[in-house]
């Protein structure tokens, strides 16, 4: 048992650290394909592109084309197609869950406090809720409600509080709080997996037998990387929760927790703006002055 407990450790500390590393590199990719897409210059008048700009990066300048056409074929068998960020850091975080949490859900999912639950019964519920939620997101996004951008983001905070508020009553405040991310970031690989790469390849298949591509499947997958790029601040603020307890073992932990996650997605959306060159600074202050108001009355308000 020695040996197998020390094995644990060492794959909890690899998991660990690939997760990290991977979610970087996906996030990465994420913040400068959207920061690109708003910047390049869309006054182009061109039968073939529509958007150019310029990068530089160590010394050198780089110039970037949007094609509105598939390149030559020759380049087809080349493209660098950015998928497998996102595949790992989904993998080597959910063998992190069972290594971790799963492995010990008797103690670290369960707290007999909030409800009495076997180890078998908690997993279940951890697994049927990412399930489920990635369904109805899903659903909604092949809706009408997607061509509402207030009904959707209204519902998605909607079922945001929902979602956070039930899993304060199932599991232990630690991993009910860590569930909410575990949800987010299954959607966004989801995202990935099921109509980013497969609309991609769908292009790309479509190119290669000299067929015209279906532009929705581009809007669809841009769409996706949209909603996958607003999530990120708030996943990665859940991912570090464990280094303040004070709003993870608070009262209304599931609360702040959506606030936050409005928090966020206005710095996000600040910074999306600014890419377009549309620089509203409000925005910005007024996520800041809304997170110094919000931890103002989180001191004020101890559980």
């Amino acid at each position: 048992m020695e040996a197998l407990a020390y094995a644990l450790k060492w794959s909890e500390a690899i998991l660990r650290w690939g997760h990290v590393l991977f979610a970087i590199l996906w996030v990465g990719n994420s913040f400068l394909f959207n920061y690109l897409d708003n910047k390049l210059n869309k006054n182009i008048s061109s039968k073939d592109i529509d958007g150019e700009g310029y990068l530089m990066h160590s010394g050198f300048f780089y110039k970037l084309s949007r094609l509105k056409i598939s390149p030559d074929k020759s380049y087809l068998n080349q493209l660098v197609i950015f998928k497998w960020q996102s595949y790992l850091t989904f993998i080597t975080g959910m063998l992190l869950l069972a290594v971790l949490y799963y492995y010990n859900s008797g103690i670290l999912m369960v707290d007999k406090r909030v409800l009495v639950l076997s180890p078998i019964l908690a997993v279940s519920y951890s697994i049927l809720s990412l399930v489920f939620s990635w369904i109805i997101y899903d659903s909604i996004c092949k809706s009408n409600l997607i061509n509402n951008n207030f009904l959707f983001l209204t519902l998605m905070l909607i079922l945001l509080g929902l979602i956070s508020f039930g899993l304060t009553k199932i599991f232990g405040a630690k991993f009910a709080f860590l569930s909410v991310g575990l949800i987010i970031g299954t959607n966004m690989f989801a995202n990935v997996f099921t109509v980013i790469i497969p609309n991609q390849m769908n292009i790309i298949n479509s190119s290669k037998k000299n067929q015209k591509f279906d532009m929705s499947l581009s809007l669809a997958a841009k769409q996706r990387s949209i909603h996958n790029n607003y999530s990120t601040f708030l996943v990665l603020f859940i991912m570090l929760s464990g280094h303040y307890s004070f709003i993870v073992y608070h009262k209304y932990n599931w609360l702040i927790l959506c606030l936050i996650g409005v928090i966020s997605a206005l710095g996000r959306h600040y910074f999306n703006l600014r890419g377009r060159n549309i620089n509203k600074p409000s925005i910005l202050f007024t996520s800041i002055f809304a997170l110094i108001i919000l931890a103002s009355v989180i001191f004020l308000f101890k559980s």
